[in-house]
Formats: C-alpha cells, structure tokens, sequence
C-alpha cells in the first residue's frame, strides 16, 4: 500500500508516519531526512544532491524524484507513506512515473485539515529538552515540575529557531499555494480522505486507519 500525507507543517504527519511504521511495517519516505542520508551515505544521488546544496542551490525537482526512485529500489516493506512529497503538480506527474515504472499504484492521499491559527499556536508554544529530546509545549504539555524534564531530570530546553509566528504563517502559505493545488489532481482519482488534523493523536491515528482498512 503507498499513500500521501498531506497538511501544513505541523500538522502531524510526522508523528502519524512514525506509527504506521511500528503498526504496519510501512516505510516512511521524508524527502529531507531522505537526502541528508543519500549526502551521508555518499550515494550517486546523494553526491550530486551535495555539489548543488554546496553551491547554495535548491535541490530540483529531478534530484528528489531520483532520490525518491533510489528508496523504493531498496524496498519499502508494506508499503510507502510519501511525507513532504509530491509538493508541486510536477513532483506528483513524477510521482505517478516512478510507482508506474515499478508496478506499483498510489493508494490513498490523506489531508490533514487543520486550523492555522490553533495550529500556530501548536507549534510556536512547543519545546524540548537539550539532554534527552523529550517534546513539551507552552500550553498543552508543561514539565511536572517547572525548569525540570519529566523524563531525564535536565533543566536545559531549547527551541526550533524557526518554530516562530512569522516563519510559520510563511510556510502555511507556502504550502497553500504550491501544495494544495495538488489536491484536485487526486480528487478527481478518487483517491483523497480527509481526517481532522486537530483531534488528539490517537484519535487521529484510528481516522487513518479505518481510511486504509477500508478496502
């Protein structure tokens, strides 16, 4: 089974692939933890992925698919859940080329609907600690004890640099002008499901599921 996750940064979609893994035996196919592994690992990809990045250039479009085609050459176990990708409708007619080339189909596309605003709010309140990683937020999930972590004791946090409004709202409109125009084009396969991106994790997690096992 291959789907695509889609919704705004923040919207889950990397807590929700990390579950299909460990409940499925999916593999998650995340473009930018995928290329900084093909840099890594020095893959014939990954080198001419670096020579442009070193230069100061976006990686295009012909790079990611290739990467993306490199992944699924190596197996993909139960299936693939394409995170961050397609992003334009040029990534999706190659998406649609490299399942094609390997007799495969894509089998669901799955939005998550968010509320911006509360979803600004999600991210720019949340922070983890420095020693052992444990995520917490402002509003939804403070440390038992003030300055402390939960977790490892550690009284050092930190935050993303980029988790603030401004850097956020870009990238939701970002998302709603390159992004969402690909909508349609699945639409009209039939093939987009709609799950409330706001609801708690779990709840989130069952809507997926009763999407994927209704087949």
């Amino acid at each position: 089974m291959n789907i695509i996750l889609l919704g705004p940064p923040g919207a889950g979609k990397g807590t929700q692939s990390e579950r299909l893994v460990a409940e499925r035996g999916m593999v998650q196919l995340s473009t930018g933890d995928m290329l900084r592994a093909a840099v890594k690992a020095g893959t014939p990809v990954g080198v001419q992925a670096k020579t442009v990045m070193d230069a100061g250039e976006l990686v295009s479009d012909a790079i990611v698919s290739a990467l993306i085609g490199e992944r699924m050459d190596a197996g993909t176990g139960a299936g693939a859940i394409f995170d961050g990708y397609p992003r334009t409708a040029a990534q999706a007619d190659a998406l649609d080329l490299l399942l094609a080339e390997r007799g495969q189909t894509l089998d669901h596309v799955i939005e998550l609907e968010v509320n911006e605003d509360a979803l600004v709010e999600r991210i720019v309140g949340r922070f983890t600690c420095a020693n052992c990683g444990a995520g917490y937020h402002d509003t939804f999930k403070t440390p038992r004890e003030e300055g402390v972590c939960d977790v490892c004791g550690s009284t050092e946090f930190k935050r993303r640099p980029d988790d603030n409004e401004q850097t956020v709202r870009t990238r939701m409109a970002e998302y709603r002008a390159k992004t969402a125009p690909i909508i349609p084009i699945y639409e009209a396969r039939g093939l987009v499901r709609r799950v409330d991106g706001m609801a708690d994790i779990a709840v989130v997690t069952a809507s997926i599921e009763a999407i994927l096992s209704a087949e």
